[in-house]
């Protein structure tokens, strides 16, 4: 075995020579890890969060306030994962257009920095074996018409949850795969 061959190959999901650093508006979803219900539930269309749920909502909002060059927009948290709308308005210390995502202020290391804080407070209150998946879903939102659309998607969400395919007990419908479709 090679020594420097790293232990795991992990294929990147994300654009090669994006710069990951640079203004634009991405469309998140981040999931609990094997998709475990974690921050709540859906009653009558409308998420109820528990404590857990208030800690990944919390977050969030600290994420806009402490980074002068994030702005969040619409986001829900649902029972076992999170979606999110992040601008980047400007470009703060970026070198050159390359895809490492861990680049600092890169969307990579904000959200490994929002993952990491609210996994430490959610094991801190007691759910010890908490953890999120490995990774995240990112889409670049290139138009108006696909921020409409996200808009919406996320607005609703709660509503279609019976549907959601992230629901580990709910039916994907035509409507939810068509959506994601159009992203992936």
């Amino acid at each position: 075995m090679n020594e420097f061959k790293p232990k795991y190959d992990r294929r990147s999901i994300r654009l090669r020579e994006y710069d990951y650093t640079q203004p634009g508006a991405y469309f998140l979803t981040i999931c609990v890890h094997d998709r475990k219900s974690a921050f709540g539930e859906i009653v009558d269309g409308q998420t109820r969060l528990n404590d857990f749920g208030q800690v990944v909502e919390t977050e969030w909002f600290k994420t806009g306030k402490i980074r002068n060059n994030v702005k969040l927009h619409q986001h829900v948290v649902m029972p076992n994962h999170f979606h999110g709308i992040l601008w980047i308005t400007e470009t703060v210390g970026a070198t050159r257009r390359v895809a490492p995502t861990l680049q600092p202020n890169s969307l990579g290391s904000l959200i490994g920095q929002f993952k990491s804080i609210v996994t430490k407070q959610i094991r801190k209150m007691g759910l010890h074996e908490f953890k999120w998946q490995r990774n995240y879903y990112e889409h670049i939102i290139r138009n108006e018409d696909e921020l409409n659309r996200i808009r919406e998607y996320i607005m609703y969400n709660p509503r279609r949850w019976q549907f959601d395919r992230d629901n580990l007990n709910g039916s994907v419908d035509e409507m939810e795969k068509k959506f994601w479709n159009e992203f992936e």
